[in-house]
């Protein structure tokens, strides 16, 4: 399947095919690369295209990193409402304060538009497990969709990040993992683990689909706006820029993916400019705030954050503080700013009050930092305002998961005495306890696709197995051969040689003829058949009557 785009490098400029897969530029090795669409030849069609779809994510597939998209992973992702801030905005003397409202995706943050485009990306890709590092939206939202698409994710999650976001990521099978430091740690951490395995990692900003998936709240803001205020009154161009984008910023992806969403418009011919970006951060790990307040190209690291909001609390931006602020001198400017914890926290009971919002407490950064930069003077009263209301916290009773639902690791310090273990040597120890290769391995053998990708959610929601799968008889049998299973999970019926032939093959070889196996079938069994299995599985089970819990039932108690 051919690309509809490719994917240049930010700093060679080398262009190539993207495969997901590949993190880096072939031609210098950098790690930065951006997508790039044939814009001149789509601005006649895409209009009309994107007004007869439905108002969500989708509604923009031509500029996205998706070649199929498959409706059966969407969870209705985008289309948020943008939403006037009537009373806030009377409150602070702005008339025309808007309110994306970001709670109102699949998972309650604007972190489910990344993870639809990724977990779509990877899945037509053919990806089956990936790693992520998050500080709890980014988990949940990644998650969700990995569950629906049948990826197998791990999720390397700081101790500072509230239980119940860990309890709603567990939740949907995910394996957790907690890493006792900070965020910077655990992207080290997680980094490292999936480099060992590998295994595709989410890599923020530098990720090509992350930053497509974000400039689609570039998209909806100039259709929302329009559609409330009317068309720009110069009459150039159909679509309408906010004065003002706002957000509370962590690593600062939400702002890149914005800025390059409008910088395409631009080139389409929908809008004629890109709003000023207001970067909001905690002041207790604010380094792109003091950068840009000394004017330097890049960001000092932040070693040891001092804030109570865990989800913003990435000392380290790398080099995306550098991308983003040249990006936005070289649009229309904006600032960045930060708040204390306090200001943070009296700005939620202000939203909600005001507005009958319940905002996570980043959100109420960006709240805070609109409250300061009104008074400060910066904003005026007549300009067009957009906040990004990131999020809101759902929690999981603990009750439904029970004990043993994550692992934990402890990031290893620096030790000073002579003979210690370096802290390189104390990390792949670390990552050694939580690494699958212990596990129990399991081979799903089965031609359907969807019954395989059933059987193995199952297995990797609840439990924790190495699997391995084979679509056909002969595959299989080769699969096993090579691997050598702890338990078969075996369908009768597929084409060419069955799970009947299956069987014998494997009880005529000595290797093989005492591994487990359970039978899944959808096909009503003679008694003649059932004849025919006697004394060579383990478990019949019918396809379509079985519970999750009883198949996963069956495997424990015949492997552990």
């Amino acid at each position: 399947m051919t690309s509809p785009f490719i994917v240049e490098c930010l700093d060679c400029g080398h262009r190539s095919p993207y495969v997901i897969t590949e993190n880096h530029c072939i031609n210098c090795g950098s790690d930065w690369r951006e997508t790039r669409y044939d814009l001149e030849s789509l601005k006649a069609d895409l209009p009309a295209l994107w007004k007869d779809r439905p108002f969500d994510l989708w509604r923009y597939r031509e500029l996205l990193p998706v070649i199929a998209h498959v409706p059966d992973i969407s969870l209705g992702e985008g289309g948020t409402p943008l939403l006037r801030a009537a009373n806030l905005g009377m409150m602070l003397g702005l008339p025309k304060l808007y309110i994306k409202d970001e709670r109102q995706g699949p998972t309650a943050s604007f972190k489910d538009r990344q993870a639809a485009v990724t977990i779509a990306a990877l899945k037509e890709a053919g990806v089956t497990e990936a790693v992520i590092a998050s500080t709890g939206n980014v988990a949940i939202a990644y998650s969700a969709y990995a569950a629906r698409a049948g990826i197998k994710l791990w999720a390397f999650i700081t101790s500072l990040v509230p239980q119940v976001k860990m309890r709603e990521v567990a939740l949907y099978g995910t394996q957790v993992v907690k890493v006792t430091g900070n965020y910077d740690q655990a992207k080290q951490i997680a980094a490292e683990f999936a480099k060992t395995r590998a295994l595709y990692v989410d890599r923020g900003v530098r990720s090509i689909t992350t930053v497509d998936a974000m400039k689609t709240l570039a998209f909806e803001m100039a259709e929302q706006l329009t559609a409330i205020l009317g068309p720009p009154e110069s009459g150039a161009v159909p679509w309408r820029t906010p004065d003002w984008y706002v957000q509370a910023v962590s690593g600062g992806l939400g702002p890149v993916g914005v800025l390059k969403g409008f910088e395409e418009m631009k080139a389409l011919g929908l809008v004629d400019r890109s709003p000023k970006i207001a970067n909001l951060q905690a002041d207790g790990c604010a380094p792109m705030v003091s950068a840009w307040k000394a004017n330097k190209e890049k960001a000092d690291p932040v070693i040891n954050p001092r804030t109570h909001i865990a989800t913003l609390a990435t000392g380290d931006p790398g080099r995306t503080y550098t991308v983003l602020r040249q990006r936005m001198l070289d649009n229309a400017g904006g600032l960045f700013e930060e708040v204390s914890d306090e200001e943070a926290f009296r700005a939620m009971h202000i939203v909600a009050k005001m507005e009958g919002m319940s905002v996570e407490p980043a959100s109420a950064v960006a709240f805070a930092g609109l409250i300061k930069l009104v008074r400060a003077g910066a904003i005026n009263p007549n300009e067009v305002v957009v906040v990004n209301l990131t999020g809101h916290t759902v929690p999981v009773e603990q009750s439904v998961l029970g004990e043993n639902w994550a692992r934990s690791v402890d990031y290893p310090e620096k030790k000073g005495k002579t003979g210690e273990l370096a802290p390189e040597e104390g990390l792949l120890a670390a990552l050694n306890r939580v690494s699958a290769d212990r596990y129990r391995r399991v081979a799903i053998i089965d031609d359907n696709p969807d019954v395989r990708q059933l059987i193995r959610r199952i297995l990797q929601a609840q439990g924790n197995y190495t699997l391995f799968e084979a679509q056909d008889g002969r595959a299989g049998v080769e699969l096993i051969n090579r691997e050598k299973p702890d338990l078969i999970i075996l369908d009768l019926m597929m084409p060419e040689m069955d799970g009947f032939s299956v069987l014998e093959v494997l009880r005529h070889n000595p290797d093989t003829a005492e591994i487990p196996v359970i039978v899944a079938t959808a096909k009503e069994l003679s008694n003649l058949e059932k004849e025919r299995l006697g004394g060579q599985i383990q478990a019949l089970m019918q396809k379509g009557d079985f519970m999750s819990d009883e198949l996963l039932a069956e495997v424990k108690k015949l492997i552990e």
